[in-house]
């Protein structure tokens, strides 16, 4: 492997593009773009290292189909539909599942409905097909869905421009899409888009999401009736009698597979015989909804593979995209990269993997793309960018301002202090900052923004109160920026990490009848199926009880305040304790609890303190969430901080009780991950 890497760096040499680091993994250096090579040709083809292929880009145009060809793959297309119905490459004639109708291979869809209007799911299928380019060096393709009112209630009211691009000495193709709302139009919701692939079953049986999420997978026929059980909803099946026996037994379930959007860049399908590659690039999240934490789905049993660009996964109804009938909208998904890759006979087929993610930073580096013909896809000239410095200010860890370490910082478009993360309708920019608190975002598209941030380890929100306008070429420096985060005195107690997630509480182990051993010994053990049932085997007649000074949070505080399941199938709401000790009460003063939750799904908190059967709660939240994460193997969804006060005549010299009361309990996918817990005691002068 490492004289592989070797081959590798030596392919790549050095370069002096200025956008490229040095080191792009261990045992491979060099630029991440091929000599002389930029604007998304291929990285690597396969392992004999060809001669770079010399054949121009070819467009042949038939009766109901178009096909892209540049020698490397030919790309076949439905005509005017635009749906991608073959790809032939390496000696397979078509890498999509060819079983399946032309409309259920590679496609565009959507879920839409009208105001007070059933959801539907749409293909987007193309009425006028356009040829945009042509030349030598690339092809571009339009195909068109218009609107017009005579289709009001059948079909979304949007103008759909899909658009396919192959470059000369490319190994895949690229997509994007404009959706355009004229303001004259009629309102609608759009719930999901998406750009789809069904592979060859018999041929992609390997998936890769990451370096330590990629397993030989069930076939789809394994989930059916006979072969599957489906469990407590459909997408959870356990294999009774699965066609290959070393799945006996384990659950599969597409939401085990997600993945947020920071990490979502590449992922994909290996085909063993011959050793052949298919990758699904995304080198930008700034058209994916929801910012850097929003999760997606990403390839699963099918074989299928996704790139999604708006979802109400682990959000809910809260990344909807309302569009008004007075509003005018347009937005640009995409481009997206689909790569193919091949090895020699005998190689490891995770070499393939290793390639793809070289390719996946040389995409990344080039983005945004100087190709794309559309005017709606600004160019990099036509951008921006913001600079700037992040501190943190809180009085009770630091006289000094602290250095946001780690901070993510991005620009979405003007609303409330953490608004970004159920933003949908527009573009978002994200970055992370040194270790110093410095930040640097490029490449903005012009537009109104707001400069917002959360910093790890501080609980809270940051937003600039500055527009910020970005123009062409501009460059804005914005100084150092100062966040006060919610504080009102010192810290007494804190139960885990405020880091948005519930990932530092205890996991448990699965029900060994439904274990996917994906998962096993693995830092995302929250993935298995049915630890919400665990809560009431490890809790089979008290709920849980923590004790500040003597628990652990990491043992002792499970992931999630689920519900308790009874005998009969029905279930119970849960009253967790935080029991401590104070050694002096200042009755006169109010102290602060702070409650930072990292998902909710139709959930209520109701806190009193050293009463559990006081009428009325101190603090309730009402109903909060539809993030369903429990449900679907996550670990957060949408982030909610909540201040309570506690008069100091509610507490006592000596033992306290905060009780944390979930009363809601019509299913058992109800309750509450919890990020981080404090209280402060009263402001010290």
């Amino acid at each position: 492997m490492k004289k592989r890497f070797q081959r590798i760096a030596d392919f790549l040499g050095s370069c002096d593009c200025g956008t490229c680091t040095n080191q792009v993994a261990e045992g491979i250096s060099g630029c991440l773009k091929p000599r002389g090579s930029h604007g998304g040709e291929q990285v690597l083809q396969n392992s004999t290292w060809p001669a770079m292929p010399t054949q121009a880009v070819r467009l042949h145009i038939k009766d109901h189909h178009v096909v892209l060809d540049n020698g490397i793959l030919q790309v076949t297309l439905s005509k005017p539909g635009g749906i991608v119905t073959g790809i032939q490459y390496n000696g397979i004639d078509n890498l999509l599942e060819f079983r399946n109708k032309e409309t259920n291979r590679g496609y565009w869809d959507l879920m839409w409905n009208p105001p007070g209007g059933k959801g539907m799911f749409d293909v987007i299928s193309g009425t006028s097909f356009r040829v945009v380019v042509e030349n030598e060096e690339q092809v571009e393709l339009s195909f068109l869905r218009t609107w017009a009112s005579s289709l009001e209630g059948n079909y979304i009211p949007l103008n759909i421009d899909k658009r396919f691009i192959m470059l000369r000495g490319s190994s895949g193709f690229y997509s994007y899409a404009i959706y355009e709302h004229l303001k004259e139009w009629p309102a609608f919701t759009l719930g999901q888009t998406r750009f789809t692939f069904k592979l060859r079953k018999e041929k992609f049986r390997y998936m890769v999401i990451a370096d330590n999420r990629h397993r030989q997978m069930p076939l789809p026929e394994d989930l059916s009736t006979g072969r599957g059980q489906p469990l407590a909803y459909p997408e959870a099946v356990q294999l009774v009698n699965p066609t290959d026996p070393e799945h006996q037994g384990e659950v599969d379930d597409k939401y085990q597979y997600s993945c947020e959007n920071k990490d979502l860049k590449v992922h994909g399908w290996i085909c063993r015989t011959p050793p052949v590659g298919f990758w699904l690039i995304i080198p930008s999240d700034e058209f994916r909804s929801g910012g850097p934490l929003k999760q997606n789905l990403t390839s699963h049993v099918g074989p299928t593979t996704l790139a999604v660009f708006l979802s109400g996964h682990y959000a809910g109804k809260y990344m909807e995209t309302h569009i008004g009938q007075d509003e005018p909208w347009k937005k640009v998904f995409g481009p997206v990269f689909i790569y193919l890759n091949s090895a020699a006979d005998g190689d490891d087929p995770l070499w393939l993997w290793e390639d793809a993610k070289i390719k996946m930073m040389s995409e990344v580096q080039s983005w945004p793309y100087n190709f794309p013909a559309s005017e709606d896809f600004q160019k990099s000239e036509e951008r921006g960018c913001v600079s700037g410095r992040l501190l943190v200010q809180d009085r009770y860890i630091s006289n000094d301002v602290i250095s946001a370490n780690g901070a993510y910082v991005g620009l979405a478009p003007p609303g409330d202090v953490g608004s970004w993360q159920t933003e949908c309708k527009d573009y978002q920019f994200w970055t992370t900052a040194d270790e110093d608190g410095y930040f640097s975002i490029k490449n903005i598209r012009t537009g109104n923004y707001n400069l917002y941030a959360w910093v790890p380890g501080f609980v809270g929100d940051y937003r600039s109160d500055a527009l910020v306008t970005i123009t062409s070429g501009s460059n804005i420096k914005m100084g150092d920026l100062v966040y006060d985060p919610p504080r009102d005195g010192p810290t007494l107690w804190e139960i885990g990490i405020p880091d948005r997630s519930a990932r530092e509480f205890n996991v448990p182990d699965p029900d060994p009848k439904y274990v996917n051993r994906l998962f096993v010994n693995h830092p995302d053990r929250f993935r298995q199926y049915g630890l919400w049932s665990r809560y009431t085997e490890l809790y089979p007649n008290e709920d849980l009880v923590y004790t500040i000074g003597v628990s652990d949070y990491s043992k002792d505080w499970f992931f999630a305040q689920v519900v308790r399941e009874m005998d009969n199938k029905t279930y119970q709401g849960t009253t967790w304790q935080i029991k401590f000790n104070l050694d002096h009460v200042d009755r006169n003063s109010s102290y602060k609890l702070r409650v930072a939750i990292a998902s909710a799904t139709l959930a209520e908190l109701q806190v009193r303190v050293n009463d559990p059967n006081a009428n009325r709660p101190l603090f309730t939240t009402g109903l909060i969430g539809r993030d369903n994460t429990i449900a679907r193997h996550g670990i957060h969804g949408l982030y909610l901080l909540y201040h309570v006060n506690i008069p100091g005549t509610r507490l006592i010299e000596g033992e306290n009780t905060i009780f944390l009361k979930q009363p809601r309990c019509t299913s058992p996918f109800q309750g509450i991950m919890y990020d981080y817990i404090r209280l402060e005691g009263p402001p010290v002068s």
